[in-house]
């Protein structure tokens, strides 16, 4: 991982890093409340209790504080990945259902900027679910007797947990009960990794 750097090159001490960490936790909870395109400079250094000055120092711009928001996301990976290879299909959709409701403002970004193509977005999301989709390959291997291209199984069970995670209140609107929809997501989950119905 590279070195984290100010703006100006420099790289920041222990003082610095919590100021950064305050920029950055300004602006996830103001993203909570308004869409990307309103935030201003002047709103979350206020709510950092920090002058523009000082966020001008860390990052060049709001969007450049919201791909740092979206990087961090790739810490998520390596929790689901050792939920896969235990093979508990329920807890692993829990924990895509959990990653959704914890960082829902920024996957919106990431979401609405790789749809306008943004680069630095759709790698992000690239590099945060390739883990999970490597993980998912290597038990369609491991477990699938079925002709089946491993990495677009796993691909089509990644796109599925994702879309059932940022849906669910949708669902829930149609009448289908969330415990329903994880149970049923599971059971999918299940037989396209493995082929076999969950135990």
């Amino acid at each position: 991982m590279s070195e984290l750097r100010a703006v100006d090159g420099r790289v920041p001490g222990r003082r610095g890093r919590a100021t950064r960490d305050k920029l950055l936790k300004a602006t996830a909870d103001l993203l909570d409340k308004k869409s990307y395109r309103d935030l201003t400079v002047v709103e979350i250094a206020k709510r950092a209790r920090t002058s523009t000055a000082t966020f001008y120092q860390y990052f060049a711009d709001v969007e450049a504080a919201l791909v740092e928001l979206a990087r961090a996301l790739a810490d998520e990976a390596p929790g689901l990945v050792e939920i896969i290879r235990t093979e508990d299909w329920m807890k692993l959709v829990d924990a895509f259902i959990d990653l959704w409701d914890r960082h829902h403002a920024i996957l919106r970004v990431v979401d609405l900027a790789i749809a306008e193509g943004d680069l630095r977005f759709r790698n992000i999301r690239t590099h945060l679910l390739s883990q999970v989709t490597d993980a998912l390959r290597d038990e369609v291997v491991r477990n699938d007797g079925r002709e089946v291209e491993p990495r677009a199984q796993a691909a089509a069970v990644i796109s599925l947990l994702a879309h059932v995670a940022e849906h669910r209140y949708g669902y829930e609107f149609w009448g289908i009960r969330i415990d329903d929809m994880r149970r049923s997501t599971a059971r999918l989950v299940a037989w396209g990794i493995t082929g076999r119905e969950p135990t």
